[in-house]
């Protein structure tokens, strides 16, 4: 008689580089033969049907799309998510709305029994619901394992006074040399977590409150998935593994599914924004290795000044550029660039609102990557073999900053008190001297060993069956 499948319930936290990633995992898991529902909050949802339109989520036989509450209020701006507010709002609200879809699956003739529960890693109330249905309870970490070395340690720093940083701090507790894996950090990597500008201390205490609370709850877990690869992030991984045994690296998850098989599924994304693509037919018009790209993620914020000063040194470099700028990008008024800079880059600069950024990051016009350093970002880079200019604004992206330019060597950093000469300086220096040449042969070799990582018989090939046959194919103990 044959078994009934498998089925996993994915469920990411409610933000655009989360949801790209579990979407990429959930994928992943149904080609391996199960049947998947990825869950997404209302607030989220009811986005994706406003840019993407009401036949966008209809899933297939094997691969199901469900909601629940996060308590979020939904508004018809089109403007990004509040970071703490999000935090707060999963944390309190999506317990018991999960609790009882998984029952409602459970219950259902329709659908197989659900038998493993991949939840982000800051959504661990999943794991609670796992415990309960004894079934697996995996935790997926989108994030570098550099940042989560630096997360699992937030609540040493908090009990030692390190954090919420304090400018006294930066300048006598400078260096952080008791972090497994993580030699010659400093506290500066670790000090932003508010995605706001103003970096209220409310709004950074509450994030710091909320990792603080969700780290220890990675003990809970049946197993630790991270989108790395153990190449780039060998040291610390090693380190990782004698604190946690089941950490299954098996990125980039990017590289993964341009392997699956052709699917309805195998196309889909989850963009708050509509894609623009006619970017991509301007960057065929372009010479080979002659354009900048500028995207600054799905949450960072700046003001009309620094805005203004991106725009002008950005300008004089007289380079080709690609620059993609939400509506929402500033916090003071409307992101809206001078006349006189729309006639300086006009034939050589192209604005757009939102792009499919992998297939940007891989086109062959592309020579560096300006960007906010978030782990989708990074790794979709290494992936193109695009070396970065850095410019992190809070939570994980100041460890990601610090790691592309001084262990990978692919990156330089700019300052985030944004001016114009630094911008023409930092990107004349990547695409026109010795030192952007050697960041590239280096980015293009870190290419090669994310490839190599992802074939098979490659370590995250081989991972990633791993954590099928060890764990998703098994009931919990």
């Amino acid at each position: 008689m044959e078994s009934e499948p498998k089925h996993v319930v994915c469920i990411p936290f409610p933000a655009q580089s989360h949801i790209n990633a579990m979407l990429q995992l959930a994928k992943l898991i149904n080609s391996k033969g199960f049947y998947v529902t990825f869950v997404l909050t209302e607030f989220f949802h009811t986005h994706l049907l406003r840019s993407q339109g009401p036949d966008f989520l209809k899933g297939s036989d094997e691969f199901r799309f469900e909601t629940i509450t996060d308590g979020m209020q939904y508004s018809e701006e089109d403007t990004s998510q509040d970071n703490s507010k999000l935090c707060v709002s999963t944390q309190k609200n999506c317990l018991t709305p999960f609790r009882n879809l998984v029952t409602k699956l459970n219950q259902s003739p329709r659908v197989p029994r659900v038998s493993g529960i991949v939840s982000d890693g800051a959504m661990t109330f999943a794991l609670q619901v796992a415990q309960e249905c004894g079934i697996p309870g995996v935790l997926f970490w989108p994030i570098s394992a550099c940042s989560l070395m630096g997360f699992i340690h937030i609540p040493t720093m908090i009990e030692r006074g390190l954090l919420p940083v304090k400018e006294e701090n930066l300048l006598t507790n400078g260096t952080i040399d008791w972090i497994p894996g993580m030699r010659g950090t400093h506290l500066k990597d670790f000090s932003r977590f508010d995605s706001s500008t103003d970096r209220s201390t409310d709004s950074t205490n509450i994030v710091l409150k909320f990792i603080a609370e969700e780290i220890p709850n990675i003990f809970k877990a049946s197993a630790i998935v991270l989108n790395t690869f153990d190449d780039l992030e060998n040291e610390v991984i090693a380190a990782m593994r004698t604190i946690y045994h089941n950490v299954y690296t098996i990125g980039p998850l990017t590289l993964h599914c341009h392997q699956m098989p052709e699917s309805c599924l195998k196309s889909v994304t989850m963009n708050w924004w509509k894609e623009e693509r006619v970017c991509l037919e301007w960057l065929d018009t372009r010479e080979v290795s002659s354009v900048l790209y500028v995207n600054f993620g799905s949450l960072t914020l700046m003001t009309s000044q620094q805005l203004n000063e991106f725009a002008w040194g950005l300008a004089n470099t007289k380079h080709p550029f690609l620059w993609i700028i939400r509506r929402d990008v500033v916090t003071d008024g409307q992101a809206i660039l001078p006349d006189d800079f729309m006639t300086e880059i006009e034939g050589r600069g192209f604005l757009a609102n939102w792009c499919p950024q992998e297939e940007v990051l891989s086109h062959p016009s592309i020579a560096c990557f300006l960007t906010h350093c978030g782990w989708n970002s990074i790794l979709e880079s290494i992936c193109g073999g695009v070396p970065m200019i850095c410019w992190p604004q809070f939570v994980d992206q100041p460890t990601n900053c610090r790691y592309t330019c001084n262990e990978w060597g692919i990156g330089v950093e700019i300052s985030s008190d944004v001016k114009r000469e630094e911008i023409e300086h930092v990107v004349r220096e990547v695409m026109e001297r010795e030192n952007g040449k050697e960041m590239r042969l280096k980015a293009m070799k870190w290419k090669e060993s994310a490839k190599n990582s992802t074939r098979q018989g490659g370590s995250s090939s081989t991972n990633l069956d791993r954590l099928i046959s060890e764990v998703l194919q098994r009931r919990h103990d």
